[in-house]
């Protein structure tokens, strides 16, 4: 029962008590509890903890850039790699062992217990998360160690390719579905404090279309989608960690710890092609469309403008106003309580829209249309069928229009899923501008050429990555390639996973 150390507060545990940060501590303390005596209900919201201070972190920042909804703020340089379209292997190695030591291992210790107890429930909320953020290293690595990873006897696991991952994963949402019923109690959560099954049911049904859509490019699964969007029983308000974070130094908001709180160096902007795509303007430069929602992503600049930066650089003194000032740029709307997105209802519909697309395009259109509403209310503004009358649903290209709807709708919440949604539509596509086009690296800056719901080449791109082409992949994390004699060869930043387009 060791593994658990990994994760068990040196704190006793009260899920009122304190924030989501409390659940973070890892540090061992003697003083603890036997194992034998650790439950469930302490051990499963630090593994939320954990799971929501990298993905509503790291793994949101490196999104933002990485599907251009983010760009570097001026005067800083900070993440001026992932502008850039670069990821090394010691950047993403924190979060790497994070997601294997402190969710993993420990949701493979939660359902053992849970298992031993016949606690179905609580065995499905674990599993549920397990899966999530198997889904997340898959997605950011391509391969990594399933099969052998969490078998405390092998210290060097096998990596397996990524299809072998998710398979496996959907093959342990449906066993610990089966085994569950709706009105369980579960443990303690952070995600569900109500602690019922019926909540976590719908979850991992959720999770498990999502990774079935996932991957529905490389593998036939329209029966297995099929049977899921018939029997309808998805989240109906978005899964987030929220009225957990509080405005106090330790328990702020994984996103505003890192870029807003008091003293911290800030770097994330907006990025002029989110503008531009939200903000709609004719050939003589007046605009036609305002998206609402942008004013609940960004702030504007100190003019009260909305400017976006260009990928690839953080622009010079030289450069004409506003871009010469970090002021002059639009930074994300965060509180120290924003909640951690994890799964949005947009985004379900968004998938049921991608499923009917290829047999029933009213339906498509009609859950196209559900998609849209609900980013528009989960942000609390009107206007969804105004951004429908702008961009309409075409069945005939239906990836190109749930691509650009889903890019928008996932900008001011879970850009990580932005920028894996983008890998796997190849929308928003790129245009024929480039940043190079719209800044010359000196004195002046152009962006008249930009087309809306479209990407560009950065001014300065990461060399292995080329022009006009995404990030596909990351290194495999430091930790693997120094410790474990079985990672394997890493095959190239353009080497698509598995499931991409």
């Amino acid at each position: 029962m060791k593994k658990i150390l990994y994760f068990v507060s040196a704190v006793v545990i009260t899920l009122s008590a304190a924030s989501c940060e409390k659940y973070f501590d890892i540090n061992y303390d003697p003083n603890l509890p036997a194992s034998e005596n650790i439950t469930n209900d302490m051990i499963f919201p630090g593994i939320e903890a954990a799971l929501a201070t990298s993905y509503g972190d790291f793994y949101r920042i490196t999104g933002g850039y990485f599907s251009q909804q983010y760009s570097h703020l001026f005067g800083t340089s900070n993440y001026l790699d992932y502008s850039q379209f670069e990821m090394s292997a010691t950047r993403s190695n924190t979060h790497y062992v994070q997601l294997f030591q402190k969710v993993l291992v420990n949701s493979k210790t939660v359902s053992e217990k849970a298992q031993a107890e016949e606690d179905w429930g609580t065995n499905l909320a674990a599993v549920a998360l397990r899966a999530f953020a198997y889904q997340i290293l898959v997605d950011c690595y391509g391969e990594v160690p399933y099969t052998e990873a969490l078998d405390d006897t092998i210290l060097t696991p096998a990596y397996d390719d990524g299809k072998t991952v998710y398979k496996g994963i959907l093959a342990e949402l449906d066993e610990a579905l089966s085994k569950a019923s709706t009105g369980q109690k579960t443990a303690k959560s952070l995600l569900y404090p109500n602690g019922n099954s019926t909540d976590w049911i719908k979850f991992a049904k959720s999770v498990k279309l999502k990774i079935l859509s996932r991957m529905s490019g490389a593998e036939d699964v329209s029966s297995q989608i099929g049977a899921l969007v018939a029997d309808g029983d998805f989240i109906t308000s978005d899964a987030q960690f929220a009225g957990c974070w509080s405005n106090a130094d330790g328990q702020y908001s994984p996103f505003y710890s890192e870029e807003f709180r008091p003293g911290m160096q800030y770097n994330v902007c907006a990025n002029l092609a989110l503008i531009g795509t939200m903000i709609i303007t004719n050939a003589d430069g007046d605009v036609v469309y305002t998206d609402p929602r942008l004013a609940k992503y960004f702030a504007t600049n100190n003019q009260g403008a909305y400017v976006g930066g260009i990928s690839g650089t953080n622009f010079a003194n030289t450069a004409p106003a506003p871009y010469n000032n970090a002021a002059g740029f639009c930074r994300p709307i965060v509180t120290p309580t924003t909640p951690v997105a994890v799964l949005s209802v947009a985004e379900i519909e968004f998938f049921i829209a991608e499923y009917y697309a290829k047999s029933n395009s009213a339906q498509a259109a009609e859950h196209y249309a559900k998609a849209v509403k609900a980013s528009f209310a989960s942000n609390g503004v009107d206007g969804a069928d105004d951004f429908i009358a702008q961009w309409p649903y075409d069945n005939t290209n239906y990836a190109k229009s749930i691509g650009i709807a889903k890019w928008l709708a996932l900008a001011g919440s879970n850009n990580f899923e932005s920028w894996c949604e983008v890998r796997r539509l190849g929308y928003p596509a790129f245009g024929t501008v480039k940043g190079s086009d719209m800044w010359n690296g000196s004195n002046a800056v152009d962006i008249s050429g930009y087309e809306a719901g479209t990407l560009y080449t950065p001014y300065k791109r990461y060399d292995q990555v080329g022009d006009n082409t995404l990030i596909a992949r990351w290194p495999y994390a430091n930790s693997s390639q120094t410790r474990n004699k079985n990672c394997t060869e890493f095959p190239g930043y353009t080497t698509k996973v598995f499931w991409a387009k």
